[in-house]
Parts: structure tokens; sequence; C-alpha cells
């Protein structure tokens, strides 16, 4: 039994839905993309939003011409006015990522993913730099500096791999970094600038950069890293398999910038983890699963402990890194797949949604908040085994002693679990639809929703005993409500149909 605090152990931070990872930010434009995104926001509600491409070619807004005799630069903000206006409208900000580099700026051919985007080093620092000014002067112009000095501004991504960075040259990124912040800056000195936006197994980079940044006096803002968990890729067809570390690993990423970067400069900055997931691998899927919600529960319930924020990567299986998706589950990032078909992991940020500011209790297993109305909220987990050699179907028991200032209570139960609000289960059993028709997308919503289950249980001594067996892989939210019985004195289930008073 677990005796719930009556009085708060402190706030429950929100770090979890600061930011959402997208995929290439001109996807933005399709009506599909705004359609999931405002599900999204609307059951969720992130603040910020952020992905690759902001600066790559297609977003048109580098644009070199000729003009008597000279080469001359336009700069077009035609899709990122689209864009952003999107953003705002749904209720959420840009968290900007300033990359990929212009083909025609480029120092390179070198491109990363399927839609190409230009990894290579301005071959002209001077027009980087004008291009990064130009950007953001008209962003304040349309939106406002108020506005936009509430956007954070990240300079690149993943410098450290080659696969982002030609070479991974930590030199050639410091000057990017330098000559960025420093556009940034001119626009505005309160504007927000920061990186290096490094992969796992790159801590070395964040020692560098501090020590890079105060020698030459470089503004830094905040400091952004990505955390995952996998193992290397055992390829199959449009698709790979991965090994996973204890989520607990998660945690351990996200709290090393503060650890390392301790009695420099940068230690009291705030800290985002501009991309995290189990998986790096927009084709594992692992995504798809109820033990990937259940993977991550702990990790939402306490990373606010270590970081101001961290964004999951991605919102919606709209990806297109490795390509075109060959089928609708096909283990993409996204909380959503195409089509609006929820996964268990998006239950676990809408049951995350639904938690309470005043932080009661928190364990292995189980996160316990209370709104200001004093309902008492509760989510729970079936811990998960990494190895994938847990027999099932296995169960958890969870007890909790709850406090509650009633005679009764109401409880609202809502799970996802490998049968309830698991979509994939179904598409399994129809056969695996690549592009399932209207009625089996039909089909596939409804099996998307959670299981719920309501009870009426009693409070002795201003408590109510919530006694919960977990299923295999389950996450479950459970919402304590008072019971004020407002029912007639003739109501009597009983003589339903007429019969006599016993």
């Amino acid at each position: 039994m677990i005796r719930v605090p009556a009085e708060p152990i402190g706030r429950l931070p929100d770090a979890w839905r600061h930011c959402v990872g997208t995929g290439r930010i001109e996807l933005a434009l399709r009506r599909d993309y705004q359609d999931s995104l405002k599900l999204i926001q609307d059951d969720i509600g992130f603040r910020y939003i952020r992905g690759h491409g902001l600066l790559s070619d297609g977003m048109g807004v580098y644009r070199p011409y000729e003009w008597e005799g000279a080469r001359r630069v336009h700069h077009s903000f035609t899709y990122v006015d689209q864009v952003v206006d999107a953003y705002l409208d749904l209720g959420i900000r840009p968290f900007l990522e300033l990359g990929f580099m212009p083909a025609e700026l480029a120092s390179g051919e070198q491109t990363v993913f399927w839609w190409r985007g230009n990894v290579t080093p301005p071959r002209s620092h001077r027009e980087w730099a004008a291009l990064v000014k130009a950007t953001l002067t008209h962003l304040v112009d349309r939106y406002g500096l108020d506005e936009v000095r509430t956007w954070p501004i990240e300079v690149w991504n993943e410098p450290n791999l080659p696969d982002f960075w030609e070479n991974a040259d930590i030199t050639a990124y410091h000057r990017l970094y330098e000559v960025t912040a420093g556009a940034v800056k001119e626009v505005d000195a309160s504007l927000q600038v920061g990186g290096p936006a490094i992969s796992p197994g790159a801590d070395e980079w964040l020692d560098r950069f501090a020590e890079f940044t105060e020698e030459r006096d470089v503004p830094v803002d905040f400091v952004s890293k990505h955390a995952y968990t996998s193992g290397p890729a055992q390829h199959v067809p449009f698709g790979v398999r991965q090994t996973l570390a204890p989520a607990q690993h998660l945690l351990d990423q996200f709290a090393t910038p503060r650890n390392r970067l301790k009695g420099t400069r940068l230690a009291e900055l705030p800290v985002h983890i501009t991309e995290f997931n189990s998986s790096y691998r927009p084709d594992n899927p692992v995504h798809d699963t109820a033990f990937h919600a259940a993977y991550l529960a702990p990790v939402l319930a306490g990373g606010g402990d270590h970081v101001d924020s961290f964004s999951y990567w991605t919102f919606s299986d709209m990806f297109e890194e490795a390509g075109i998706p060959t089928a609708l589950f096909h283990g993409g990032f996204g909380l959503l797949t195409h089509r609006q078909v929820r996964k268990p992991t998006y239950h676990l940020y809408a049951f995350m949604a639904r938690m309470g500011p005043e932080l009661l209790a928190r364990g292995e297993d189980h996160l316990v908040t209370r709104h200001a109305d004093g309902r008492v909220t509760v989510l729970a987990w079936a811990p998960v085994d990494v190895s994938g050699e847990t027999p099932g179907p296995a169960r958890h028991r969870l007890r909790l002693h709850i406090p509650l200032g009633s005679w009764e209570a109401f409880v609202r139960r809502s799970t996802v679990d490998e049968e309830y609000g698991n979509a994939r289960t179904a598409w399994q059993r129809m056969g695996s639809p690549r592009s399932p028709d209207a009625h089996q997308l039909d089909v596939l919503h409804e099996a998307a929703e959670p299981g719920r289950r309501h009870l009426r249980l009693p409070v002795a001594e201003g408590r109510v005993a919530v006694d919960l067996t977990l299923g295999r892989h389950e996450v479950t939210l459970v919402e304590v409500s008072p019971v004020q019985d407002e029912s007639p004195p003739w109501a009597d289930e009983r003589r339903l149909l007429g019969g006599q008073p016993r």
C-alpha cells in the first residue's frame, strides 16, 4: 500500500510538453499535416515545434540572381510565412532550427535524407550571416519583436555526425555558430540562440563548445542535445530491428549537460533536449507499440527534473527522411500515423495532459497529481523488460491510498495496453493492409480508443483505496473525483421494473 501525501511535494514540471518534433517544416504546407497537428494540440497542447529544413531549398528562402552584370541575392519568405502562420493559428510556436544549407550557398554537394538537405558549410559566411539576419528581421517585422523573442533559435542539427555536417568538423561548426549567433544578436540582443544540438555519444562536444564560446565571448542563451537509447540497426526491407537500453538511460542523457558544464559560463543556462525517442530510426516498429508507451512513461514523469524541455521526435508519421512510408504502421517516429490514427504513445501524452499541477507522489511505476478542484489523477504503468523476454500475460499490482475530501469517490480509468488503445494490434489482425480502405480506417480509429471503466468507491477517514492490476505493457490514467450525490430519494434501481421494496 502506497499512502499518497495529502499535501503536495511540489509542482509537476511541464518540460514534457514544451516542444515536439516534426518532419521537415515545409510539410506544414499540407492540409493533412495541419489536421494532424490540430488533433495533437486539442488533446495535448505542445508549446513549441522543431523541425529541419527552415533554410533548405524546399522553403525557397535563398534566391540568388543576376542583374546588370552582378550577382545578387533575394530572400523570399512565401513558404516561411505560411508555415509560421499555420503554427501560430494552431497555438504552437516555432523552435527555430537554422539549417540546412541552400545548395547555391553551399561549399559542397553532400546531402542527407531522401529530400537531400545540404550539410556542407557555407561557401560565404558573410552571405550566410545575411541570410540569417534577413530571416529573423522578416520574422520580427511580421510577428513582432516581443513574440519572436520567445522563439529559441538553434544553430544546425547534430554537427558531431558526418551525415549532418561535412566531416563532423568541430572547428567549422564553431565558426558557423559564432557567425550565426552574431547575426542573430545583430537583429536583437534579446533573441535566444543556442546549440550545439549534438547526438548521443558526443558529450565531449559540450566541453569544447563551452571552452570555445568562453574564449571567444560568443553568445549562448541555451544548450541543446539529443537523446536516444537504441543500439545498431539490424536492417530488413523497409525497416530495422534494434536493441534498447533501459529508459533510465534517457534520463541519464538528459542529466549530462548540467553535469558536464558545471563550473563553466554555460552552467546555469536552460537545457533543451531538442530530440528524444527510443530508436533514432523512422522505420522501427517499436514506435508503434504499447511497449513503447510503457517504456517512455517514467521518462515523461521524471524528465523535468533534469532539463527545461525534452522534445519527442516526432508528432506525426508524416516524415520522409528515409523516403515516403510504405505502410500505415511502418515504425515511424510519430505519435500519430498517417490518417491521424493514434498510437499508444499518443495516449501517454494525452494522459499526461490530463494530470494536475500539484505533485503529490511519484514512484518507479506511478505519478500522482491534484487539480485545483480537488480531483486526483494517477498515471500508472507496468514496468517493461527491454530484453523482450517477459512472458505474457504479465500482471503488475499497485495499491494507492489517495486523500479525498468526500464520502464517496467517482473513479474514471482509461487504459492503453496490448489490446486497448492499440490500433496496431487490430491492423495486424486484419492482415496488415498497407493502404487501409475507408472501412478499415474506421475500424482502426475505433481500435485506437483507450479502454474505459467507471467505478464508485467508498472514502474512509478522508482516503480512498485504489487497487490497480496492470496488464503487460499497460499505461493507465485514473481520475478520482469527489461524489456529490444528487439522486432523488425515490431512486431505487431494485425497483426499475416496478418491483416491491425488499
